[in-house]
């Protein structure tokens, strides 16, 4: 018995089933053999199922890897055309982000130089305004008298306090650490500490000028309170050519407040001056008993009434007795019932008389100012004991010294 091909898949090729197998004679028959066998001219290859099948699978492979490469090949083109047209969109895409990021990059390094160029501004801004306010502080410092300066801060404990170096700039490497968050609350903290350091400035000579304002006014009234007008009375020794004060045009709030300071300064001094020359101050050291004011008294010698024109300080003989004010010596010697007497001339007016003394140490003509040794103390004339008599005279006339005492108590210059 045999079995048909069941299938042809080379056509030409002739196929017939295998010959069947004699019986054996003895034994039982042997199982059929299944198979698929090839003809050709008269040759026959015999495949097995297995063989068949691979073989028939290597031909459907290499069919469609032929149809797959055909339509490779029929529409190469469009497919290079896309792979370009994707490759260059794809490079346009890194090219503008390219430049979209040198574009930040510029914005980035311009905004970089452009707070590097306004943090330099600040800072020469910083530096001229510390320069300005050390000059004040040594123009403070120039003036007599002067308080509280308000000047910078040194530089480091110990130290003297040298020129102020430049800042270091925002490219440095000292700043590189530093953000501009950093810089910009450094710029404040050192602007804070300049408006400080201002106020204090001002302060200081907002307090000046009223210090020297009040001290005006206090010699003003002590000199209205002694009958003198203080706008006639002048200091003598001084003089020069007329230069009116002019301040510059770019002048600012500080320099007229510095030239208020110095006019009001001004007239103290020439107040001071004045007042050098009218007798505010004790003629004894130390508070020497009163041993007779001035004005109505019985007379020690005929006990009547009698005008006493000075004030008669008690003390012993031998000490100094000193000049009151300054002003020149016009008498000095002796003069009647006054002893030994010196009497000097302080301008404006007024004079003083230095009686009974026990020696006299100055000579007419002689310059001596407030505190010099006129005479010694004694009992020269008409005197009942040791003592001094004082007088204090306007434009000739005697006039009570306890007034000028007084105002020179006022002033702080009694003694």
């Amino acid at each position: 018995m045999s079995r048909h091909v069941l299938s042809q898949p080379y056509p030409g090729v002739q196929y017939r089933s295998a010959p069947a197998h004699r019986a054996q004679p003895t034994a039982a028959a042997a199982p059929p053999r299944t198979g698929y066998t090839l003809a050709h001219a008269g040759r026959q290859l015999r495949l097995g199922p297995i063989a068949f099948w691979i073989v028939v699978g290597t031909l459907v492979i290499m069919a469609a890897w032929s149809i797959i490469t055909a339509t490779y090949f029929a529409f190469r083109d469009d497919v290079l055309t896309g792979l370009v047209a994707r490759q260059a969109e794809m490079q346009y895409a890194y090219e503008d982000r390219i430049a979209d990021l040198r574009q930040q990059i510029d914005r980035m390094s311009s905004r970089q130089l452009l707070n590097q160029e306004q943090y330099e501004q600040k800072l020469d801004q910083i530096m001229r305004r510390q320069s300005a306010l050390e000059n004040r502080a040594n123009a403070i410092q120039a003036m007599p008298d002067s308080i509280v300066t308000g000047s910078t801060r040194s530089t480091g404990r110990g130290q003297t306090r040298s020129a102020p170096n430049r800042p270091s700039p925002v490219n440095d490497r000292s700043s590189d650490l530093m953000t501009g968050r950093d810089f910009s609350s450094a710029i404040a903290r050192l602007q804070a500490s300049l408006d400080r350091v201002e106020t204090r400035q001002a302060a200081s000579l907002a307090s000046m000028e009223e210090t020297y304002d009040a001290k005006a006014r206090r010699i003003r009234g002590v000199l209205a309170d002694l009958g003198l007008d203080a706008a006639r009375v002048s200091a003598r020794g001084i003089g020069g050519p007329l230069v009116r004060a002019r301040m510059p045009t770019n002048a600012e709030a500080f320099e007229h407040h510095v030239q208020r300071v110095s006019i009001a300064r001004a007239q103290v001094d020439r107040l001071t001056q004045t007042l050098s020359s009218v007798p505010v101050r004790r003629p004894l050291m130390g508070e020497p008993d009163i041993s007779s004011a001035f004005g109505m008294r019985l007379d020690p010698f005929i006990r009547a009434p009698a005008m006493h024109t000075g004030m008669d300080f008690r003390g012993d003989i031998g000490d100094p007795a000193r000049a009151t004010a300054d002003g020149r010596i016009t008498i000095a010697g002796w003069h009647g019932g006054y002893g030994k007497m010196v009497e000097i001339d302080h301008g404006n007016g007024l004079a003083t008389r230095y009686a009974h003394l026990s020696d006299i140490a100055v000579k007419v003509g002689q310059r001596v100012r407030a505190g010099h040794i006129v005479g010694k103390v004694g009992s020269t004339g008409r005197s009942t004991g040791a003592h001094l008599h004082y007088e204090t005279r306007v434009n000739g006339e005697a006039v009570d010294p306890r007034k000028f005492l007084r105002a020179g108590l006022r002033l702080g210059t009694g003694h």
